[in-house]
């Protein structure tokens, strides 16, 4: 009883939708399977194609554009209904062969990367090969808002939102390029991040559509085994340690950086009306960017300065608000 009042809370009866509707939006072998599953191929292909030029051009808002039509949430949230329902829906093969086709065109885009081109300096690569617990944390949340749109008549239009938020095509089209590129230890980031973004569409999913009472008490012919929801906790629980690891290397990185901006701080003091204005990280290169109005001290000084702050190794790189830039060498050379 109140497991029912709990559910109409969450989703009014009328605005429910029954379990065949669901199935019918998620399992891609229902209904017209030639239309559907050319439909499917055909709009995966196109946004990988658009990913990989917003990658290739360092560019958001194709991105975003790729997001929106990239169609590949619909077999992982018809692997969670097929988990709750017992059922066998076939969403894993599009899946992987998703999956396959996307990294395949990142390979294809990486061609057009020269072998000199640091991927770390493009946004759209760095910022896809070091994912942290807060990607997981926000994955999960978005799963949870997909899972309950998708069991709702009434709010459909929040699914581009959910489409936007839960990054699938793009970190698959850089593990390609970073393949390609021969990067393959980024290439396992970005594919860590597609992994958790997927594992938490799954698992949210689940959850919602359990609550809702999507759930079939007998297993239907080729129904998902118990190894089936073995292999997945097995596999969250990999991809959950570099998640870590990353979170910590990431804390470290950003201590690095205020280290590094006090160290630039101190070194400019002697010049009046002179600011650090910010300080990022490319590759293994700190840049600090600095507003200046004479010349700046030497850039040997700020070098010796951080001297035992930051690991020896790091390249520092000066940059100047009117357009110089000054490589000062690498700490500890």
């Amino acid at each position: 009883m109140l497991l029912a009042e709990a559910r109409g809370l969450l989703i009014p009866a009328a605005q429910r939708r029954t379990p065949e509707e669901l199935t019918g939006d998620l399992d891609l072998r229902s209904g017209d399977r030639a239309s559907r599953y050319s439909a499917f191929w055909t709009m995966l292909v196109l946004s990988a194609v658009i990913a990989a030029a917003g990658v290739l051009a360092d560019s958001t808002a194709t991105i975003i554009g790729a997001m929106i039509i990239a169609p590949l949430s619909t077999p992982i949230m018809g692997m969670a209904l097929g988990l709750v329902q017992r059922s066998g829906t076939g969403a894993g093969r599009f899946v992987l062969g998703g999956v396959a086709v996307v990294v395949a065109v990142g390979l294809l885009a990486s061609l057009a990367v020269p072998r000199s081109y640091d991927l770390l300096s493009n946004g759209q690569i760095s910022g896809r090969t070091s994912p942290g617990l807060a990607d997981l944390l926000a994955a999960l949340a978005t799963g949870l808002a997909g899972a309950v749109a998708l069991a709702r008549r009434d709010v459909a239009a929040v699914l581009p939102g959910v489409a936007i938020a839960i990054s699938l095509v793009p970190p698959l089209v850089v593990a390609g390029v970073c393949l390609g590129d021969g990067a393959f230890v980024l290439a396992l980031g970005a594919l860590v991040l597609f992994l958790s973004n997927m594992l938490s569409l799954v698992l949210a999913g689940t959850f919602v559509f359990t609550a809702l009472g999507y759930a079939t008490a007998v297993p239907a012919a080729g129904a998902p085994r118990s190894w089936t929801v073995l292999a997945l906790g097995g596999l969250g629980l990999l991809v959950s340690i570099p998640l870590v690891l990353s979170t910590a290397a990431n804390y470290l990185l950003a201590t690095w950086q205020n280290r590094v901006e006090h160290v630039a701080t101190e070194w400019l003091a002697g010049r009046p009306g002179a600011t650090v204005t910010g300080v990022r990280t490319e590759s293994t290169s700190f840049h600090v960017s600095i507003r200046t109005p004479t010349e700046p001290p030497p850039a040997a000084d700020l070098l010796t300065r951080l001297e035992g702050v930051v690991p020896d190794g790091f390249s520092i790189v000066i940059e100047i608000t009117w357009g110089r830039t000054i490589n000062a060498g690498t700490v500890g050379s």
